[in-house]
């Protein structure tokens, strides 16, 4: 049977883009020739105003913010409404010496405004004379000093508001640039061996590694991050363990240049008070090289949050762990991306996996929800008999960066490129680009946001060494193709309810290997995706986030209304786990780690491959951008509602796990699976797992609902449609829907 492909749809040149595409073309036709010349001290200087509080005195509509005009972001603006007379105004933090203000107009300029500032925001001295805009960049010396600096305008140039691209405040001494190197200091969670290193000394360290986690009571939320990279060669016999906050990885530029003989493995066992199960596998990861399996197979039997990318396993792969046969010894969840395995991968007891872009030799096994996109070797698409759900190919696809060390002893990222109707391994020879490590700002534990945030604005790119970061305010990534990615599980954790990191509507940045905690004071967001109400064409070279982690209530009790929000189109979203704690390393509860929902999509032609998201108290991914795809989908809905009464939505009993906006023509899930366990009150139900609106365009195929242990009622499957569980036929059956409609 060959198998079904989804396809990608070709870049959409001429999305409507209103007023903001047609002043952005009278801007570059009115003020052509400033636009030209930058400023000396823009070219030489961070802002004192960017990313700072911006206030104005009105706005055109909440898709021009006055945050937009400090972002550093040429793309965004703020615009005011259409009246005389009109203010924007930056809070520098602190008193500063003011010495230039440089103003990127739009079109819709000021003929008359002056430049003021304050001490205290209210009462404010001019040093600038009454000057006339023009479109493009305008740069004005001044003389003053004060925490506010504001542009105070009293004459529209046109009929429309006063609109800023970018109003940038500098002060008399430019701020020291931040240092880096091609051959940094990764912190003392970092291990590094060569193939000269004495197998016996890398065995002693990993083995430490691993048994200080060794039915641990503290370890699934402790502070301990683990990571072991290994420099181009082959390593005698390695048996690695692979525990919480682990991370094993290779070094070189393809997963052949570095050959583990041995083992790198995950198996059941080690949790405390949970011994017989690995369905608490989470957050640990293996990349970049290749391992030659002690006895033929190398054993993975992980769930939630543990990636496998860019691995060649010489021999067999197996999911499930060593104890399977003794009916406890389930896992539940995985993924596999770029990989390449000679034998046979054994799903075994893994109830739900995915795996994309890689060759294998053959797949057996399957429980409930098994799905592959451009995997060479996969089964035929046969759900639910077998629960195989195959695509040919993966609509777009861009790798996960990485790092690598060179012939010199160098250490680079490479950022792979971007493909089209994907399928196997992008390696050897991939196409992308390699970025010298002194273009990055290596962070480490107990930087601050405003120190990171200095490094974004010098125009490095972030890389996040192991460990756990405060945040007192955002991170704001404003510049197109930043990469900013992180190594070891490093945990962001913001405070005060701020939003902990905002990547603004440009072209193709990269966010990877993050994890994020809400804190204690509730965060409307963790995480947001360009400008909510503006669709900017991004195919030819889309925003995408990998192994990007989001947990509501772990090591503490926290609380966001929502864990991440793609505003911006063409996203691509490969591999995220958004998590409302149903354990925790500080208690957990329906009143004590609050979320409402994982996941909201605004943007249109954002592709989701590999979504999990679980135990939100509302919708739980809630789909309102056009042509929207997901490949594989796996949920468990909240275990912990008290009542019926407590956990009524719009439609009835519950909130679906999926929702699909009623304004949607078009969609397209393959593969999802919803799961519930109402074991704080078994006679809980939902009405629906999947909600949908009625339209030929939008289609769902292989999905599935199960009651684990038949512990709660999940109604039907999509809509009104699929039956309940549980499901008579027996304990944990499952429900399935192979095409809606």
């Amino acid at each position: 049977m060959t198998p079904p492909t989804l396809t990608s749809p070709p870049p959409h040149p001429h999305r409507h883009r209103g007023r903001i595409a047609l002043s952005a073309a009278l801007a570059a036709a009115l003020g052509a020739t400033v636009l030209s010349a930058a400023s000396t001290a823009s070219a030489a200087e961070t802002p004192l105003s960017q990313g700072k509080p911006a206030t104005a005195s009105s706005v055109e509509s909440a898709a021009f913010p006055a945050s937009a005009a400090v972002d550093g972001d040429a793309g965004t603006r703020w615009s005011s409404t259409f009246a005389d007379p009109q203010w924007l105004q930056v809070d520098l933090g602190s008193t500063q010496s003011i010495s230039q203000v440089v103003l990127n107009w739009e079109a819709a300029y000021a003929s008359a405004f002056t430049i003021q500032t304050s001490a205290n925001g209210s009462t404010w001295t001019t040093i600038s004379p009454v000057t006339a805009g023009k479109a493009g960049v305008q740069t004005l010396a001044v003389t003053g000093s004060g925490r506010y600096v504001r542009m105070s305008g009293t004459t529209r140039a046109t009929p429309y508001g006063y609109s800023l691209w970018e109003f940038q405040v500098f002060g008399t001494g430019t701020t020291p640039a931040l240092p880096t190197s091609d051959t940094p200091d990764f912190g003392p969670n970092v291990r590094i061996f060569e193939p000269s290193t004495p197998a016996s000394t890398i065995q002693t360290a990993v083995d430490q590694a691993f048994n200080a986690q060794l039915r641990s009571p503290t370890a699934q939320f402790g502070s301990q991050r683990h990571v072991f990279l290994f420099k181009p060669g082959s390593y005698g016999r390695v048996w690695a363990n692979v525990g919480f906050y682990t991370t094993i990885a290779g070094l070189g530029v393809n997963p052949d240049d570095v050959t583990i003989n041995g083992a790198v493995n995950v198996d059941s066992g080690w949790n405390y008070g949970d011994e017989k199960n690995a369905t608490q596998n989470f957050w640990r990861s293996m990349e970049n090289l290749s391992i030659v399996p002690e006895g033929g197979t190398n054993r993975w039997a992980v769930s939630q949050a543990a990636p496998m990318r860019r691995v060649h396993i010489k021999g067999n792969l197996t999911l499930a762990p060593s104890n399977q046969d003794n009916g406890q010894g389930y896992s539940s969840g995985g993924y596999l991306a770029d990989s390449v395995v000679d034998g046979v991968v054994s799903s075994g007891s893994q109830q739900q996996w995915y795996t994309r872009d890689s060759r294998i030799g053959r797949w057996d096994g399957g429980v409930w929800n098994m799905v592959y996109s451009g995997v060479q070797g996969a089964p035929a698409n046969a759900f639910p008999n077998p629960p195989h759900t195959t695509l040919a190919t993966t609509p777009v696809t861009r790798e996960k960066p990485y790092l690598y060390v060179d012939s010199a002893g160098l250490y680079r990222v490479f950022v792979p490129g971007l493909r089209r109707n994907s399928a196997g391994a992008t390696w050897p020879n991939a196409a992308g680009t390699s970025i010298p490590m002194r273009e990055f700002y290596v962070a480490k534990p107990g930087d601050s946001a405003a120190r990171i945030n200095q490094a974004l604005a010098q125009g490095l790119n972030l890389f996040f060494t192991p460990g756990t970061y405060s945040l007192s305010e955002t991170i704001r990534v404003t510049r197109a193709n930043t990469v900013v990615t992180g190594i070891g599980f490093p945990t962001l954790i913001p405070t005060g309810g701020v939003e902990a990191l905002n990547v603004a509507d440009v072209d193709g940045v990269k966010v990877s290997g993050l994890t994020f905690d809400a804190g204690t004071t509730n965060s409307p967001t963790l995480m947001s995706v360009g400008r909510a109400g503006v669709h900017t064409d991004h195919a030819a070279n889309p925003i995408s986030l990998q192994d990007v982690f989001f947990r509501i209530g772990s090591s503490v009790q926290g609380r966001a209304t929502t864990t991440l929000a793609v505003h911006a189109d063409d996203t691509i979203i490969d591999h995220i786990w958004a998590w409302r704690a149903d354990h925790g390393g500080a208690p957990t509860g329906w009143t004590v780690n609050t979320g409402d929902t994982g996941l909201i999509v605004n943007g249109d032609d954002v592709l989701a491959t590999g979504l999990f998201v679980e135990h939100y108290q509302k919708y739980e991914v809630i789909w309102n951008g056009n042509r929207g795809k997901t490949i594989f989908f796996q949920n468990e809905k909240p275990y912990d509602v008290p009542n019926q009464a407590a956990w009524i939505g719009p439609r009835g009993n519950g909130y679906a796990a999926y929702k699909v906006a009623d304004s949607v023509t078009d969609h397209e899930l393959w593969g999802g699976g919803s799961y519930c366990y109402f074991n704080v009150n078994p006679s809980v139900r939902v009405d629906r797992a999947f909600e949908v609106p009625n339209r030929s365009g939008v289609r769902l195929r292989s999905v599935l609902t199960v009651s684990l242990g038949d512990v709660g009622t999940i109604a039907n499957v999509v809509n009104d449609t699929g039956g309940a569980v549980p499901n008579p036929a027996g304990n944990t059956t499952p429900r399935n829907v192979v095409a809606y409609p």
